[in-house]
């Protein structure tokens, strides 16, 4: 079946256009919570936003589609996308929703589902969804319609489950940290709890108006929380993106950590403790091939997915690992959560610099990452991939790197456009291989 509404992540859109619409929202909440009666029970949903616009609206046509099939709304206004999934599971909820974007600018929005148990949605589960949203579906008699509530004490669970994922013993007493949130869902939550570890805590984008998340600040606009940390002598800056399930690491010098870096970090403490689960770590095929060579040297083997935390998630759980993550930053440690966290992770980084007693830029740069480069290739239709000229260029290419290289060639879910990526130990020839692809998928697009 086509998917008109559900992607890599969710259902994410232009507000107010196409899937991204209040009548849409409300339509989610009457199929998802269709999906999810389950029993006799009282049925309930937990539902958290972003800090966007555009979240109150999508917020009340949920609650509208919810409540019309007779389920009741736990409503616990802004918060990480991973408290959502940790709140649907501590409040046995029968679904759970998250109003978000991630790092995307505010105009877009977004709604990704958990079930029960805290994770995304199955494939199943999303096809039955989209099959509903095209059909009149039940409502609940007047007497069964359900009800809405607000939580006061969501904030406080969360930061005390954060918290909970270090040691007892650990604490953050003497760490100068700056912490961007991105104008966005953790713009409470992640500065407090590292404060209450001990920490001395700079916050920048903490100021949420609708309309700023992502904006120049976060995990993909580091200009900010760089310059915040040499101006201010701190020891580290941790910057999230708008729903805080990814981390990027700025150390003293102000030099971007990414996610591959903290994924190396995190692995190798979890494994010198006995720890680490599954033998490795697991990310997608954009991690650079450093990350892979570093982790061989240590004895651990890289296992790759495709793109997209939902992939990254669903090998961990099939083969038993408990660290995984994306280059951008997407870090999913499963002996703490259900999804990523980019709060969880970062304490993780903070608990491993109190306790070598190192500088971040000692600490946190493992290995030297390879030349990597990544173009994008924009084509008005056809299938350039399966066109002579194009094999033939990715195989030379291929031949060309053998044992000293990696190429990545795949088309964009989203969009007409083909990713061509080829990292190897000499930058000009990935340059030049790169270059040569491109040009074969334009000819073949022109053709």
């Amino acid at each position: 079946m086509a998917r008109n509404y559900f992607g890599t992540d969710g259902i994410r859109g232009l507000t107010n256009s196409g899937v991204m619409t209040a009548a849409v929202a409300m339509k989610v909440g009457q199929a998802a919570g269709t999906r999810f009666l389950r029993g006799t029970h009282r049925h309930r949903v937990v539902i958290g936003k972003d800090t966007r616009l555009s979240g109150y609206m999508l917020e009340n046509a949920l609650v509208a589609g919810f409540t019309s099939v007779g389920m009741d709304v736990v409503l616990t206004g802004p918060l990480p996308t991973p408290a959502i999934a940790m709140l649907t599971r501590e409040l046995r909820a029968d679904v759970g929703v998250m109003i978000s974007a991630s790092h995307n600018p505010y105009e877009d929005n977004g709604i990704k589902l958990f079930g029960p148990d805290g994770f995304k949605l199955s494939d199943e589960d999303e096809l039955a969804i989209e099959r509903m949203l095209g059909e009149d579906l039940p409502l609940a008699p007047a007497a069964q319609i359900g009800r809405a509530r607000r939580i006061e004490d969501a904030r406080g669970r969360y930061i005390h489950a954060v918290k909970k994922s270090l040691p007892d013993d650990v604490r953050l007493d003497g760490l100068k940290i700056v912490v961007d949130c991105a104008n966005g869902a953790a713009y409470h939550v992640a500065p407090s709890a590292m404060w209450e570890l001990g920490a001395e805590v700079i916050s920048v984008g903490v100021q949420p108006n609708g309309i700023n998340i992502n904006d120049k600040c976060g995990s993909t606009h580091l200009g900010l929380i760089k310059e915040t940390v040499v101006a201010s002598g701190a020891d580290i800056g941790i910057a999230l993106d708008g729903d805080a399930d990814r981390l990027i690491v700025v150390d003293e010098k102000g030099q971007t950590v990414d996610g591959d870096q903290i994924m190396a970090l995190i692995g190798t403490q979890l494994a010198a403790r006995g720890q680490l689960h599954g033998g490795g770590v697991v990310a997608t095929v954009m991690s650079n091939l450093g990350l892979e060579r570093y982790l061989a040297s240590q004895g651990l083997t890289l296992e790759r997915t495709k793109v997209g935390d939902r992939h990254v998630l669903e090998k961990m759980k099939a083969d038993g690992f408990n660290v995984g993550g994306e280059q951008s930053g997407h870090m999913i440690l499963l002996d703490h959560g259900t999804t990523g966290d980019g709060t969880v992770a970062a304490l993780q980084v903070l608990a491993a610099l109190v306790k070598s007693g190192k500088r971040a830029s000692e600490l946190l740069h493992l290995f030297d990452p390879v030349p990597q480069l990544l173009k994008n290739v924009r084509f008005a239709g056809g299938k350039p991939l399966e066109d002579a000229r194009v094999k033939a260029a990715i195989a030379a290419a291929e031949a060309e790197l053998e044992g000293k290289g990696r190429l990545v060639i795949r088309p964009s879910g989203t969009e007409p456009v083909i990713r061509v990526m080829a990292e190897g130990d000499d930058g000009a020839q990935v340059e030049r291989l790169v270059d040569a692809i491109c040009a074969a998928v334009k000819e073949a697009a022109d053709a």
